[in-house]
């Protein structure tokens, strides 16, 4: 692994944003079985990807959609 790349759990989080979920709880009980983490973990870690440059060339399409929805609440403050 080069310094390039993500880890695998930084690529399994922007998995689970590409996905669509078909209820309330899908989501967060999926990252709680699947990553082991709590969803305020997990919605730090995916924070912070938003602004790494390497999860931009992993995945444009779902980080660049990820980031103007932030945008957008973040305005709307």
């Amino acid at each position: 692994m080069t310094d390039e790349d993500l880890s695998d759990r930084e690529r399994a989080v922007l998995a689970m944003e590409r996905r669509s979920w078909p209820g309330p709880g899908a989501k967060e009980r999926a990252i709680r079985e699947r990553l082991d983490l709590s969803p305020v973990r997990y919605y730090q870690l995916l924070n912070a990807l938003l602004d790494d440059e390497r999860a931009l060339a992993h995945d444009p399409v779902t980080v660049n959609r990820l980031r103007r929805l932030r945008e957008d609440r973040e305005r709307r403050r």
